[in-house]
């Protein structure tokens, strides 16, 4: 009899199993794995696998961390009614919609499904598991430069930043320009980094060169980004960037001539880019002045080109002074000089002859510069400074007035000596006037002539 009884009582168990009897199974999980910082959905089937039918079935998802609800989604879904004995093919379907946590690492994480019916007060729960893996995901942060000059080696840095949340692995980055203007050397346009933390940073450096000839604007530069992640699975990223080709130039400024004031300079665009608007100003400065106009424009001056602007030019500080050039301790002093002492003064000459020019232009992204260039001004024959006219009219420069004293001191010198020398003679008997002085030369020269 107790053989007979045992099925009796498992049916019994059977039929009043309730929501113990239902099987809860994960059918698909979107996205897979689930992402950090979004949501993911979970199909659930539930299969009622007793022997009763179960009505007003409560199937709810407890969320805990990682996973939260998502605003306007309910974590309770009502079933109203489950046929008894079920088989794959009847199962009921819900769907389940949670929050990742942004900051949650890679890895496995367990949701617990909870299964109650109203006809019971007994509950079921399983535990799902939802595979969680960060995203992979870098980007171009920053450009080192965005502007080359031509015909001129420079370096070329991008900084690759890993904002995803997994890490990644044989990252290629590569550059294109299409037009062959910009080109890498020394190396290929293909540099390679092995792995990338998450939220960490690399470099990689390119030397580049602008053809010489190409024109000044700004290209495009195709950048590629590849990938992988842990199933190896390769992902490109591809963005662009603007490089600007052009930009200063450099000049060279010399003396040309000069001529009664008017001082010519020689100027020339020894750099690689075009000058536009070029304009030549004298600014103020202390050992010259400009008069009548301190600017000109020249307009614009190719590389390679030249060009000659003039300008009226006096020099103002120049000579030393009287005292310190005729007086006997000044001349004393300077015989005591070292090398050293002379070499200084020299060097306070030449600083002095030093015309102070400014060039001002625009270059070929359109800025505007300002150069200064210091020309050394020479001495014209007889000693006199090639910026030595006075700028205002029937005037002298301070450099004549200094000859002109000069001139006065030695002739007061000569006369006050020749007046001595007179007295005397005329003391001693001995003078005789110049007249006649001179005759006895000249007879004395004849007869050695005739000799």
């Amino acid at each position: 009899m107790l053989l007979l009884l045992l099925p009796i009582t498992n049916a019994t168990a059977g039929m009043n199993a309730g929501a113990a009897g239902v099987n809860v199974d994960l059918m698909t999980q979107s996205p897979y794995p689930a992402r950090p910082g979004e949501t993911v959905e979970l199909t659930v089937s539930l299969q009622n696998e007793g022997n009763n039918d179960l009505s007003g079935v409560t199937v709810g998802v407890d969320a805990e961390y990682p996973f939260s609800q998502v605003s306007g989604e309910s974590l309770t879904k009502t079933i109203s009614f489950l046929e008894a004995r079920q088989d794959e093919e009847d199962a009921t379907l819900i769907k389940f919609k949670l929050k990742v946590d942004s900051d949650i690492s890679d890895g496995t994480y367990d949701v617990d499904i909870i299964v109650s019916d109203s006809d019971s007060d007994s509950k079921s729960v399983t535990t799902l598991e939802v595979e969680v893996q960060g995203k992979e995901y870098a980007q171009i942060v920053t450009i080192s430069d965005s502007s080359i000059d031509v015909a001129t080696v420079e370096p070329l840095e991008f900084v690759i930043t890993n904002t995803g949340s997994s890490p990644l692995k044989n990252m290629e980055i590569s550059w294109d320009e299409s037009s062959g203007a910009i080109l890498p050397v020394y190396s290929s346009n293909t540099k390679y980094i092995n792995y990338l933390g998450v939220n960490e940073s690399a470099t990689v450096v390119y030397s580049v060169m602008a053809d010489v000839n190409a024109d000044p604007g700004l290209y495009q530069l195709d950048i590629s980004l590849k990938f992988q992640d842990y199933n190896s699975n390769t992902t490109q990223i591809s963005t662009k960037a603007g490089m600007f080709v052009g930009g200063t130039t450099d000049f060279d400024l010399s003396y040309s001539e000069s001529d009664r004031g008017e001082v010519s300079l020689s100027l020339a665009n020894v750099g690689n880019n075009e000058a536009y608007s070029v304009k030549v100003s004298i600014p103020e400065q202390d050992n010259f002045k400009a008069t009548g106009s301190t600017s000109t424009i020249v307009g614009n001056l190719e590389k390679g080109d030249y060009t000659i602007t003039s300008f009226s030019i006096s020099q103002t500080n120049l000579m030393p002074s009287m005292g310190e050039d005729s007086s006997g301790t000044a001349n004393a002093e300077s015989s005591e000089m070292t090398e050293e002492d002379r070499g200084s003064m020299q060097e306070g000459m030449e600083s002095k002859r030093e015309l102070i020019v400014n060039i001002e232009y625009t270059d070929s992204a359109g800025q505007r510069h300002t150069v200064e260039k210091a020309v050394q001004i020479e001495e014209l024959t007889g000693g006199t400074m090639v910026a030595g006219m006075s700028g205002e009219p029937g005037g002298q420069s301070s450099s004549s007035n200094s000859y002109v004293l000069y001139a006065a001191v030695i002739l007061v010198v000569a006369v006050v000596g020749l007046n001595y020398r007179k007295k005397k003679m005329l003391k001693e008997g001995n003078y005789v006037p110049l007249n006649i002085e001179l005759k006895n030369l000249k007879r004395k020269m004849l007869k050695k002539e005739q000799k």
